[in-house]
């Protein structure tokens, strides 16, 4: 059972972010600080990356531990309440974002995934890895 009523229930999921979340800030600020220029949130692209370099086809997603399943096989136990709801939805989202990669890359784009808690950790660490891919395809050209 929900302890909230339904109204704030409506409120708190409207407060969730699907974009220019803390996590895509903090890589694209390191991004951008290195003078690497990006499209955001790119919606003529399939799966709508969260972080795309167009003309190299590299596509970053910043995948948020709850909502696409980090470590399921042992997080779903922790959900305690509406599990009907929750465990197929983020199940659903873990296979969206299987498709999505598989999609992207058989059109021959570089799909990079980072855990949100990768980019808190080490935001720089996360981009060297953006760069190496991003460098590399300028040497391709």
């Amino acid at each position: 059972m929900d302890k909230h009523t339904p109204e704030q229930r409506r409120k708190n999921m409207q407060a969730i972010k699907n974009k220019d979340s803390g996590i895509e800030l903090l890589l694209r600020k390191e991004l951008w600080n290195r003078g690497l220029h990006y499209r955001k949130n790119v919606k003529k692209v399939f799966g709508h990356p969260d972080i795309a370099f167009i003309g190299k086809k590299i596509a970053v997603f910043c995948d948020s531990e709850f909502w696409h399943g980090y470590d399921w096989e042992h997080k779903q136990s922790e959900i305690k309440t509406r599990r009907d709801f929750w465990i197929p939805k983020i199940e659903r989202n873990i296979q969206r974002d299987l498709e999505v990669t598989e999609k992207l890359k058989s059109e021959g784009w570089i799909v990079l995934r980072f855990w949100g808690k990768e980019i808190k950790a080490n935001p720089s660490k996360c981009a060297d890895i953006i760069e190496g891919y991003v460098r590399a395809e300028k040497k391709n050209e």
